[in-house]
């Protein structure tokens, strides 16, 4: 996993988790928390709610990104450019300065007048802006969504068919959505990775969301640091039947898990609690990197075959080959003596079976063994009870 040097702040496996606060110039901004347009309040703001409860990162938004509300011009946008330039110039504390914008022409003028990064909504939908990125070799974060400055996060309204072929349409669920949009427009040295959650059209389901979530280590194939925002978001709100105000419980708890599979900035309007959270996922993530006599090791974070897959899609290899990546156990009870002994002699030399005394059985072995075993044990056992789908299915 490569690292990102932001104007000095290091982010990446190899650096502690980022929290990433909020500041927003935009007055249809759904959250007043941090919605400022007097420069010197916004200031205030900035050094003592967010820098000071320990953000790395201020993410400076100069319109709502709420799909209710009507997209801005770039001339638009620079209109409000000036508060969020004042308000920046004025803060005492020390932070890396992110300007949220879809607009190439926007991030030029922001990065000429101090800021540091650009958070991209519309994930380089604007051609120019991983060029302008470049040209400042600044870090840039880039949020999965269509070819569509205005729809941003929009996958579902891709023509899929269209952009890749009908059977990868078929075929792809919404994690392979967003990877693919990541991808629009390639990717720069400092880019930043954003999966996109939220309800960025009416389509969107809370179980895509889930789904990302779950997903979250896919990602990693990219070879970006990776960013979240997930703070007080419907997926997470909806579990326990929680307000805005009431989800800052679950949002802390996600939080940890999702620093444990691999993200590395965190996006939030609670700073210090966001903070405390992620530190909690990053001290009890797996070590991946080992250094020694100039050999640097990384353990790639790969629990299934989708995982393994993306690593050996970047790496130039055969896709196919995630299937022998994997290894997967299970423990079977309830089994007939007859249906361990199917089991057994299905299993021969593709895996591992142990029995562990009573009906048990424990199964281990790589997902296409499994899934071979499966459908030999379901033919020659019937009483076995589960049929070859079902089977598959428990041992995929």
């Amino acid at each position: 996993m490569r690292n990102v040097d932001a104007a000095g702040l290091g982010i990446g496996d190899d650096y502690p988790p980022r929290i990433m606060g909020v500041l927003n110039v935009s007055e249809e901004s759904p959250y007043d928390p941090s919605v400022y347009d007097d420069p010197g309040e916004a200031a205030a703001y900035v050094d003592e709610d967010l820098i000071g409860e320990g953000a790395d990162i201020v993410d400076v938004g100069l319109e709502s990104a709420n799909k209710s509300f009507s997209v801005l011009s770039a001339e638009e946008e620079l209109d409000r450019l000036d508060t969020a330039v004042n308000a920046i110039e004025s803060v005492s504390g020390d932070a890396v300065f992110s300007i949220e914008t879809r607009y190439a022409e926007v991030a030029d003028e922001a990065l000429s007048r101090g800021f540091d990064m650009v958070n991209d909504i519309c994930g380089f939908a604007d051609p120019d802006m991983p060029n302008v990125c470049r040209e400042y070799d600044v870090a840039v974060a880039k949020m999965a969504s269509p070819p569509d400055l205005e729809r941003p996060g929009a996958l579902e309204d891709v023509d899929w068919a269209e952009r890749r072929s009908a059977e990868w349409e078929r075929n792809a669920s919404y994690a392979d959505y967003i990877y693919d949009a990541l991808k629009q427009n390639g990717l720069t040295d400092k880019t930043i990775v954003d999966p996109a959650f939220g309800g960025w059209s009416e389509e969107k389901t809370l179980e895509d969301d889930r789904e990302t979530f779950r997903r979250l280590r896919e990602f990693r194939g990219l070879d970006r640091p990776m960013l979240v925002s997930i703070n007080r978001k419907n997926f997470l709100r909806s579990i326990n039947d929680r307000s805005t105000e009431e989800a800052l419980p679950v949002s802390l708890a996600a939080t940890s898990m999702a620093v444990e599979r691999g993200a590395h900035i965190v996006r939030t309007h609670d700073v210090a609690e966001t903070r405390d959270a992620a530190l909690v996922g990053d001290t009890f993530a797996r070590e991946r990197i080992r250094d020694g006599d100039g050999i640097r090791i990384e353990e790639l974070d790969v629990t299934t075959t989708d995982e393994a897959r993306r690593h050996i899609e970047r790496l130039g290899g055969d896709p196919d080959a995630a299937t022998a990546c994997t290894m997967r156990v299970f423990e079977l009870t309830g089994l007939t003596r007859d249906a361990r002994r199917a089991l057994a002699s299905a299993a021969a030399d593709r895996t591992a079976v142990f029995e562990t005394g009573g009906d048990g059985v424990l199964l281990a072995g790589k997902p296409a063994d499994l899934s071979a075993i499966a459908a030999v044990t379901a033919e020659c056992a019937p009483e076995f009870g589960p049929t070859e789908r079902q089977l598959r299915d428990m041992l995929g």
